[in-house]
Formats: C-alpha cells, sequence, structure tokens
C-alpha cells in the first residue's frame, strides 16, 4: 500500500511457503520456544543477583547475554506468531524499520558482549594473578556501556538511510522479518553505498569479534594445556566450552548472511540461518550457560532449596492462622 505521496505505508512478510496447519503448528512451536527462551533467561537474571557465588564479571556479562536474547527474540517471535496466527502478515513501516533496526543493534551487541566475555576469560585463566584488578567492576561496567553504546551508533546511520529510500517496486518482503537485504531488494533507487556500508559495518564487528576471541582463546588453550592436572584441565575448559560454542556458532552462520558485498544474489536461501541466530540460539543460550556449567548449576539448585523452605514456612503459617481461627470461632459460640 502507499500514501498520497507515493511512500509505502506497510510491508507484507512473506515467511515461509507453508499451508495453514503448517503455519499453526509453527506458531505453537514458536511460541513454546519464547516461553522458554524468557523463562531461561528470566531465571538466569533471578540467580546471579541472589547468589554470592556468581557475582563475578563473567555472570555479570551473561546477564546483559540475557537481557540482550530477551528483546532479541522479542523483536521478532511475537510479530511473527501474530502474523502466521491471523493470516494477516503485514507491518507498517514504521514497524518494520524498528524491527530492522533492533534486531541489528541488539544483535551488535551480543557480538560486542561476547567479545568481552572472551577477553575477561583471557584475563581469568592467563593472569589469574592480576584478573581481579583488570576485570574490576569499573572496568567491567565501562566494557558493557561501551558495547551498548557501540551497537547504538554503529546501526543509527544505516537504518536511517535505509529508511529514507524510495520503495516502488513492491511492499512484499521475502522473509519472516524485515532484514535490510530484502529492504534494499525491494527499493527503486541505487542501493550501492548502504550494501557496502553493510558489508563494511558487518565484516567490522563481526569478523573483528571473531578474531579477538580466537587470539584470547589461542592464549587461553595454551595456558590450559600447560596445566599439570587433568582436573584443573577439565574445569578450566569447562568455564569457556559454552562460550565458545555459542559464538561460534552465532560467527558461522552471520558471515554466511551478512559477510558478503550485496545480499540480493542469496535472499532465498537466508531464511533459515535467520531462524538459527534470531530464535533457536537466544533459545539455547541460556540452556548451555547453565546446564553446563557447574556453578551455575549449584546456585539453581541453591535457589530451589531456599524456595522450597519459604514455600514450606508460608504453608505452615496459614496452617497455624486457620488453626487459630477455628479456635477463636470455637471459644465465641
Amino acid at each position: 500500500m502507499e500514501n498520497d505521496t507515493g511512500r509505502v505505508t506497510e510491508f507484507v512478510l512473506l515467511g515461509f511457503p507453508i499451508g495453514r496447519k503448517e503455519e499453526i503448528l509453527l506458531s505453537a512451536v514458536l511460541l513454546a520456544m519464547y516461553i522458554l527462551t524468557l523463562a531461561g533467561n528470566l531465571a538466569i537474571l533471578a540467580i546471579v543477583p541472589t547468589s554470592r557465588q556468581l557475582h563475578t564479571p563473567m555472570y555479570y556479562f551473561l546477564c546483559n547475554v540475557s537481557v540482550l536474547d530477551i528483546f532479541f527474540t522479542s523483536v521478532i517471535i511475537p510479530q511473527f506468531i501474530s502474523n502466521l496466527l491471523s493470516g494477516d502478515k503485514t507491518i507498517s513501516f514504521a514497524g518494520c524499520i524498528t524491527q530492522c533496526y533492533f534486531y541489528f543493534f541488539l544483535g551488535t551487541v551480543e557480538f560486542f558482549v561476547f567479545t568481552s566475555m572472551s577477553y575477561d576469560r583471557y584475563a581469568a585463566i592467563c593472569t589469574p594473578l592480576h584478573y581481579h584488578t583488570l576485570m574490576n567492576g569499573w572496568v567491567c561496567t565501562h566494557m558493557v556501556l561501551g558495547c551498548w553504546l557501540g551497537g547504538f551508533l554503529s546501526v543509527l546511520f544505516p537504518t536511517i538511510l535505509i529508511s529514507r529510500l524510495p520503495y516502488c517496486r513492491s511492499n512484499v518482503i521475502d522473509h519472516f522479518f524485515c532484514d535490510s537485504g530484502p529492504l534494499l531488494e525491494l527499493s527503486c533507487s541505487d542501493t550501492r553505498m548502504i550494501e557496502l556500508m553493510d558489508f563494511l559495518l558487518s565484516s567490522v564487528v563481526i569478523l573483528c569479534s571473531l578474531v579477538l576471541t580466537i587470539i584470547s582463546y589461542a592464549y587461553i588453550i595454551s595456558t590450559i594445556l600447560c596445566i599439570p592436572t587433568s582436573t584443573g584441565r577439565r574445569k578450566a575448559f569447562n568455564t569457556c566450552s559454552s562460550h565458545l560454542t555459542i559464538i561460534s556458532i552465532l560467527c558461522g552462520i552471520t558471515i554466511f548472511i551478512y559477510v558478503k558485498p550485496s545480499q540480493k544474489g542469496t535472499l532465498g536461501l537466508q531464511k533459515i540461518p535467520a531462524v538459527l541466530t534470531a530464535i533457536v540460539c537466544p533459545f539455547l543460550n541460556p540452556f548451555i550457560f547453565t546446564l553446563r556449567n557447574d556453578t551455575v548449576k549449584g546456585a539453581l539448585k541453591q535457589c530451589f532449596v531456599q524456595l522450597k523452605d519459604v514455600v514450606v514456612h508460608r504453608v505452615l503459617q496459614c496452617q497455624r492462622g486457620s488453626v487459630a481461627v477455628r479456635k477463636a470461632l470455637h471459644g465465641k459460640f
């Protein structure tokens, strides 16, 4: 649809070419994954502040990852589920640009935070005597603020340029959310400068994060191999394996999608990889970071024990109160 000035006022998100029954089934799966993603990340945000053994820089960064995953999935999944269930696959122009901006903003911040986590692991394993000096509260706070500010500024200007493009070819986006590549495909103006800018920004963010992480883990692995006991080596590897697994998956998929001069020739191949980065990875993050971490599992068990004690105490209080009320009533009558 276009308004009086010829500007597109809404887009149509085609999503996946599946039947109505499959759309309902997919929406149910997405809803379940969304609820589990929220529950897992909210559990981390609840456990870390209440468990003294988790008051370390690593879990401070992990809390930021959980916040990012909650926002990231909330930008994509509710709109996708709404489109699947209602059959109305339209999204307003403002909503589309907003979704595009927050998708790249939050994704960029997550890469920066994961890179900061790799430096934290390097400092903890390679320079343990200086760890608390290198990663004190002031440093961690400013690192996280730098991640959020860097993500906000790096994505802002390209998104403004995309929002000012004329869209006269069509308003149908062959994707399940408003990605930059499909949007640029619909514009009737020359988008080569924006495509080049996207390519350079993606390359800097993703490849620099990958290179810095590889350098950090090269030092980490060489240090771990020098640990004399197998128990010490296993413990050191366990603290890093979750982070390394997630960032390897993210970098591999995003390099395939975005680190190329133009995405127009491969738009049809990007939907499944985009599902992995936008939906599956945020869903897996809390489970990978908790199920493979003995410290978090111990803190989680402790929280359940404390919760059980609180519930039992409340139940006993209610029982005593009801007994007292019955005795009072019996005394009156």
